[in-house]
Parts: C-alpha cells; structure tokens; sequence
C-alpha cells in the first residue's frame, strides 16, 4: 500500500524546501521517493544515479529524489519495483497543473493522501491573476500558506480570504458529472517551508492500522489546530453495500478514512482508503482481526457519533478502558 502526495505551487513558493524539511522532519522511519517534475535547483549534495527515465539523487538514510520525463507512469513503476517506497512525493512544475499526476497515480493503483497547493504568502498579489496559479488551487486539497512570518496579520487574512474564493471558483469539478472531485480542502500556515505534521496525519501503512485496532486507546489525539482521528469498530455480518453509503454520507469536515473490513459479500478483506471524497480499495489475503475504520478531520467527535446513530454497525470504543 503506496501513499503518494502531490505538491504544486507557483515558481518559487518553496515546493522544494518544504519537500526536504518534510521528509527529513517526519518521515524518518519510511522510505520515501521524491519525484520531480522539472529540475530546480535541489539542494542536495547526493550521489547521482542513472536510470532509464530519470536522474536519482541519493538524499538521505531511505529517501531517493528523481527528475522524470515525459514518461511519468513508466518512471513511477521502476522506481516502484527498485526501490520500494512507502511514500511518494510528487513535486509538479511550478508552470503546471497538479491534476493529470494526480490521474496518472491513480492509474497506478497508489493511494493519494492529498494534493498539497503551496502558496506563497508575501508574493501572493504578484502572481494570483496567473490562471495556472489559479488552477493549481483548484485541482488541489490541501492548501499550505507559507512564509507566513514574512507578513503581518492583516496581509496573512487577506492572503486567506483571496486563497478560499479562488479555491472556491476553480474548484476541479468531473467533466462526465460536474461534480466536485474533491469534496473538502484543508488550509494549513507554515513558516519556512516546513508544514505542520497534521498535513500528513493519515499515512499509515497496513500494519499501523491494524496496530490501532488493538490500540484504540491512544489514538484519540487533538492537535492545535483541531485535527482529531477517532476509531470506530465494525460489527460483524455487514455487506459492502453498507461501507459504501457510510463513506457518501460523510460530513466536510472528515476528510480522511482508513481501515480494514470484513464484509460477508466479498471473500477478502478489504483496506479502505477515503481522501477528500476520493475512495480506493485493496484486497487483503491474511486478516483475521476486527474491523476497523479511522476518521481523521476536523473537530469530528460530534460528527462521528452521530455516524454511529446512523450506521448501527459502527462503535466507537470507550476510550477509559485500559
């Protein structure tokens, strides 16, 4: 299971720093590939490996960076099969549109934890008219507000203001339904390049899940700006059909499910993976644990029992038992 991010952004806002700071802040257990899609100046002093679509630079412990060409999918899939990422950060060009990476993955099978716009707080007014700009905005879900300590209060909510209309007007919509293709977008502040870990709340692998499972205690975390994950546990005896209405029906502000089930109409188990309204599945082989979903979003505890109330097979564990 492959969680990828897509970063975009406007020249010079700060994509590649905060790519680094990223992995090098919390990313240190995985391995990480960062895909490029035009090559700055990274400043890495690494080794350079070759290979057929790309130039690979060595970062650190764990972390590889590459320059693909034209041949996204094909350069994804090698450094897939060599090099076995857990994560990949796709860094587009500052001069293009995040959406057809964000196919591309999906063509793939990998999960896209989300689209990452990075705007540039003290520069924004320079180049809000350009309509790439524009539509880096809206084709993607979470959207970073850097250099916000190069600004004061007044400028920064003004930067905010502009950055949700424009959200709002650009907002990706499907050409076959008209529909929004992402539901829900997040704003975070970041100075310096470097993001809050809440961005990236949600990349866990298999074993991590089922981990909470057995662990349900801990996880009931609130951070400072309200990001919460609670942890529900399936009844036994459900059909797909039901897994299926509960992720249509979900609020705004969940914008992340995670987890395994057990249906009675499919053999395997399944991994879930919801963001931002976008759902994909995996079959499992061997699991025999219970079922278990993660809601991650913003203040959600109200919204997750009223899911419950809804959809009696879902229970969310008292967190006092130890």
């Amino acid at each position: 299971m492959i969680h990828s991010f897509v970063i975009t952004g406007f020249l010079g806002v700060g994509k590649s720093t905060m790519l680094i700071n990223t992995v090098q802040k919390y990313f240190e257990d995985k391995q990480v590939a960062i895909i490029v899609n035009e090559f700055g100046d990274i400043g890495i002093d690494g080794k350079i490996l070759k290979n057929v679509h790309s130039e690979v630079l060595e970062i650190s412990e764990g972390c590889i960076c590459c320059q693909l060409a034209e041949e996204f999918e094909s350069g994804v899939l090698e450094i897939m099969s060599s090099y076995n990422p857990d994560i990949i950060l796709v860094e587009t060009s500052g001069a293009s549109e995040p959406f057809p990476i964000y196919l591309s993955l999906r063509n793939l099978g990998i999960n896209i934890e989300g689209v990452i716009c990075i705007v540039d707080a003290k520069n924004f007014d320079s180049y809000k008219e350009n309509s790439t700009a524009k539509y880096q905005l809206g084709g993607s879900n979470i959207l970073v507000i850097n250099k916000i300590d190069l600004v004061n209060d007044e400028e920064l909510s003004e930067v905010n203001k502009q950055v949700i209309a424009i959200k709002e007007k650009y907002n990706i919509k499907s050409k076959f339904t008209g529909e929004t293709i992402f539901n829900n977008y997040v704003i975070h502040h970041a100075e310096k390049g470097l993001v809050p870990k809440e961005v990236f709340e949600g990349t866990y692998n298999l074993n991590e899940i089922i981990g909470l499972a057995g662990d349900y205690q801990h996880i009931d975390h609130t951070s400072k700006d309200s990001i919460s994950q609670k942890v529900a546990i399936l009844k036994q005896d459900i059909e797909f059909s039901a897994i299926d209405n509960l992720l249509n029906s979900l609020p705004k502000n969940i914008y992340r499910v995670k987890g395994v089930v057990l249906t009675k109409d499919i053999p395997n188990p399944v991994i879930i993976n919801y963001s931002f309204g976008d759902t994909s599945f995996e079959e499992l082989q061997d699991y025999k644990d219970q079922s278990i979903l993660i809601f991650i979003g913003e203040s959600i505890s109200h919204d997750v029992t009223l899911l419950a109330e809804k959809f009696d097979f879902l229970r969310i564990p008292d967190n006092h038992h130890h």
